[in-house]
């Protein structure tokens, strides 16, 4: 069988936009192909702003996502390999899932420290902002 980690996260990506919510990935940012702004990397992870608002040509296939967005105003070309997803989750509320980084199973992350970086596409040169939330993952099987 081919891995589920592509399906899921498109399904939660779905689920969160249509619950009027921001989806925001966090991705291992030091996985083989990931191209990410190296400067917003923190302890090896990068967390994504992936709403529709914030990106542009958003394109998410079974073995890599990708779009472009700016950072701190410089626009760039964002790919990630599938596999270098660690969780899905929605700014607003937590609610998301996490992946290993070994397997494709989900597990439990309640107390999973996230970081948050706004990648908006607006024109304004404002560092982004981050902060630490705990997130409310919970075990999808």
């Amino acid at each position: 069988m081919t891995s589920n980690r592509p399906y899921l996260l498109r399904a939660f990506y779905d689920w969160i936009v249509d619950n009027q919510c921001t989806p925001h990935l966090v991705v291992n940012a030091e996985f083989p192909g990931a191209v990410i702004p190296t400067q917003f990397v923190q302890d090896g992870q990068i967390v994504l702003n992936i709403s529709p608002s914030a990106v542009a040509q958003f394109n998410m296939d079974n073995t890599e996502l990708s779009f472009n967005a700016r950072f701190s105003g410089q626009p760039m070309r964002v790919e990630v390999p599938i596999k270098a997803v660690l969780a899905i989750y929605a700014r607003e509320n937590g609610e998301g899932t996490v992946f290993t980084a070994e397997e494709d199973e989900v597990f439990e992350g309640d107390d999973v420290e996230i970081q948050e970086i706004d990648t908006s596409t607006s024109q304004s040169q404002e560092e982004p902002k981050t902060k630490k939330k705990a997130s409310h993952l919970r075990v999808i099987k």
